[in-house]
């Protein structure tokens, strides 16, 4: 039985792959292009896609395809699928798949929703999650697509009011060591902002800022000119560090940061397949990673990867940081 991993040699899926080779799985790197790729698999086929999934165990996507009829085959066969995905109208059509589906399976979503749990916990609401990219960092082809596809679009925030992606400046206040000067961040439509007021039954908001206030500043302006978007390079001068933090009304602040979210994404995907394959995570219908488990439970592996998980206060959660 093994690992079937969409996009096994991309940005994020090939340090997945090597992730979990690392640790003993047996991986078949599935794709298009035969000189990559263990299994050639034409994810537009269904027939090529569905003769893939025989003697896999489970399905990582990292493809940047967003098509819920793969997740539907291969839950129809009772064969987890994993998505790294970010986009609310394709989770949402994953939330209503009949069988065993893990959304939420990165920085954010994922980590995010871990971290907005943390601030929340006995706090009133809202809860506001900042998620913070490297300019400087060279991202794989989906990221890229999926950030400048949300220009120019809307979504509806919690209140019901409609909200233009990257718009809505508000302020953040991070520790001096995150390395991240002072800067405004605009509202994103990250899937999980959605599924978290839902559940937590207060208003969460996803803001989005690069490490450089001319590049969050460049994201405000093509949201107006989308169309400008295909003249920006996909590498601008900044840093390659990611931080992401929740924050509560009461001031408590839970926070990530690392280098290379690309590596950051494909560490917790790989730990989350650790869990499926291990049996501490048992899935029947489509679930989110921060529904079954904590930055706790996770900040060991983070660790190990150089991503530290700090709290403020600290004496709110324990000893900072967590692991």
């Amino acid at each position: 039985m093994s690992v079937l991993v969409l996009g096994g040699y991309g940005a994020v899926g090939g340090r997945v792959v090597r992730l979990l080779r690392a640790q003993g799985w047996d991986i078949v790197v599935a794709g298009r292009d035969g000189t990559l790729a263990d299994r050639v698999v034409d994810l537009a086929d269904a027939n090529s896609y569905r003769s893939a999934l025989f003697g896999v165990r489970v399905v990582v996507n990292c493809s940047g395809r967003e098509d819920p009829r793969l997740a539907e085959m291969a839950a129809a066969r009772g064969i987890p699928f994993v998505d790294i995905s970010a986009s609310t109208a394709y989770v949402r059509a994953l939330e209503s798949i009949h069988g065993p589906v893990l959304m939420g399976v990165g920085i954010a979503p994922g980590l995010t929703g871990m971290l907005a749990r943390e601030a929340f916990a006995g706090t009133a609401g809202p809860v506001d999650i900042l998620i913070g990219l490297g300019a400087g960092e060279k991202h794989g082809v989906a990221a890229t697509e999926w950030t400048y596809g949300l220009l120019g679009k809307s979504f509806v925030d919690p209140d019901g009011t409609t909200v233009r992606n990257f718009t809505r400046r508000t302020a953040f206040e991070l520790p001096d060591r995150v390395g991240y000067r002072p800067a405004s961040a605009v509202r994103a439509d990250f899937a999980d902002q959605h599924r978290l007021t839902a559940t937590l039954g207060v208003d969460v908001r996803t803001y989005i800022r690069m490490d450089t206030g001319s590049a969050t500043l460049g994201l405000r302006a093509l949201t107006w000119m989308p169309a400008l978007a295909r003249l920006v390079p996909s590498r601008m001068p900044g840093g390659q560090r990611w931080v992401t933090m929740a924050r509560a009304t009461d001031g408590t602040r839970v926070w990530a940061t690392g280098s290379e979210q690309s590596d950051a994404t494909a560490v917790v995907a790989a730990w989350s397949v650790s869990g499926l394959l291990g049996e501490r995570f048992d899935l029947a219908e489509p679930t989110w990673l921060h529904d079954i488990t904590s930055i706790g439970e996770i900040a060991p592996a983070l660790a190990e990867a150089g991503i530290s998980v700090e709290s403020d206060p600290a004496d709110r959660f324990g000893p900072r940081p967590f692991a």
